[in-house]
């Protein structure tokens, strides 16, 4: 399958880029958008996702049989990764999760066609009417493929017209999707555009920022400070910068048929997108169980991620990617030979996973690529204490609790200020309706109007 030469990514070359073509371009978006796009009604949409949704999960999908065809080579990603990776995201993208997030962020679906009155709005003889940007510019960062599909989507639900810039090699898989909606109805395919280019690009990132409403971006602190310091001061913007996740893993859970279950949950959430974004775990906190001991937990984990990656083997590393691992391997096997406190367990003859317990609770960055650390905690109040080093810093939680407890440690990490807690296993599978980094999906990008009668 051959693309057609749509979106400006398509050309394969950088080089041809200018000012003055990112200025045409999101003008011509605008003109889409205002011809297409803001006159559809939002249920139409929905049901054009929808069909797009099932439509990637079907194998014989031509932009599905490219993306695993080309995908390994063109993102990194092993095959069985990607695959899985996919199917994850696309499996939420269907009518149901779409029309639950409009009633979450708007209260009524249809608000985005025109004025609605809830019953709250009623009683102070108001309606209201919600519209999207005309023009979105996404800057995204270069990891994970599926959260630019969600801007991509939110930005459709919205009514807006966007300009995707992708990180530097990393416009593949967006690419695709955006081909699969111009290939399902072509007008709403003419409000996108992608494109690459290194970052730091002053003179197209300038013509961007002129014409564009609204502006996001994704990735480093630095790259988002960076990109929030040259966007015109009356351009909203919101910055998703580096987050960290971890697990917590209480003592009532880990008893009978239901630790193995746990544990295997637990592998996936270190295995999916081998470990990549800011929603995958660098710790795994298990409270102290007689049966099943922390450093035990951690020996039966590198079991099942020895049996993950049989099934859905790692991606390739860079030389640096792999010489890093190795070397933070080195340090751990030196400690565990020294200390009953550091154990360590490794896939054989190569860095495909890795765990480490250590009996120093204190919060550890991983260097990722399924290497993952244990850690043991006596109760949550030693938790607070591991974590305290990243606090303001962290995006998900994965709890495992009684329900005895659970409320009140969810209410505990919302107080110290986790913005999502989700069961172990489901990680890096967000609903459509999650608000990253504790704000709303789609209401952030919106403008209200009240009409008061």
């Amino acid at each position: 399958m051959n693309l057609p030469n749509y979106f400006l990514a398509d050309l394969g070359n950088n080089s041809v880029l200018s000012g003055t073509i990112i200025t045409d371009a999101a003008q011509t978006l605008k003109r889409n958008r205002a011809q297409y796009l803001a006159t559809k009604n939002v249920p139409a949409i929905v049901k054009l996702l929808d069909d797009l949704g099932e439509n990637w999960l079907d194998d014989d999908f031509p932009f599905r049989k490219l993306a695993l065809e080309k995908g390994p080579e063109e993102t990194g990603f092993s095959l069985p990764v990607l695959r899985h990776g996919l199917d994850t995201f696309f499996k939420q993208l269907n009518g149901e999760a779409l029309l639950a997030l409009l009633q979450q962020d708007l209260g009524d679906p249809h608000r985005l066609d025109s004025f609605v009155s809830s019953s709250v709005e009623q009683k102070t003889g108001r309606k209201s009417f919600a519209r999207g940007p005309e023009l979105i510019a996404h800057f995204t960062a270069g990891t994970l493929p599926c959260s630019t599909l969600q801007l991509m989507v939110l930005s459709l639900l919205g009514k807006s017209a966007q300009f995707i810039k992708c990180a530097s090699g990393a416009a593949f898989i967006p690419r695709l999707f955006a081909h699969s909606i111009y290939d399902l109805e072509s007008k709403l395919g003419s409000c996108i555009e992608i494109a690459d280019w290194p970052g730091g690009n002053k003179t197209l990132e300038s013509a961007l920022f002129e014409e564009s409403d609204f502006v996001t971006a994704s990735g480093s602190d630095e790259t988002i400070s960076d990109i929030r310091s040259r966007i015109p001061e009356n351009t909203p913007f919101i910055g998703y910068g580096n987050k960290l996740s971890f697990a917590y893993i209480t003592k009532e859970t880990l008893g009978g048929f239901n630790a193995k279950k746990l544990i295997q949950r637990a592998a996936e959430d270190v295995a999916a997108w081998d470990q990549s974004g800011c929603l995958s775990p660098h710790v795994i906190y298990v409270e102290h169980n007689p049966d099943i001991p922390p450093e035990v937990f951690a020996g039966r984990l590198a079991d099942e991620l020895a049996k993950v990656d049989a099934d859905r083997p790692r991606s390739s590393l860079t030389a640096e990617e792999a010489a890093q691992i190795a070397s933070r391997r080195s340090i751990y096997e030196m400690r565990a030979a020294h200390s009953p406190d550091t154990k360590h367990w490794t896939s054989e003859g190569s860095t495909a996973w890795t765990v480490v317990f250590e009996s120093e609770a204190q919060f550890s960055v991983s260097c990722l690529n399924r290497f993952i650390y244990v850690k043991p905690v006596h109760d949550f109040e030693s938790l607070i204490k591991g974590i305290e080093p990243v606090h303001g810093k962290v995006s998900t939680v994965a709890l495992a609790a009684g329900d005895d407890r659970a409320t009140d440690i969810a209410q505990k990490l919302a107080n110290w200020g986790v913005t999502r807690i989700c069961p172990v296993g489901k990680m890096q599978d967000p609903p459509f309706t999650w608000r990253h980094d504790g704000r709303p999906a789609l209401a952030d990008f919106l403008t209200w109007t009240d009409w008061e009668s």
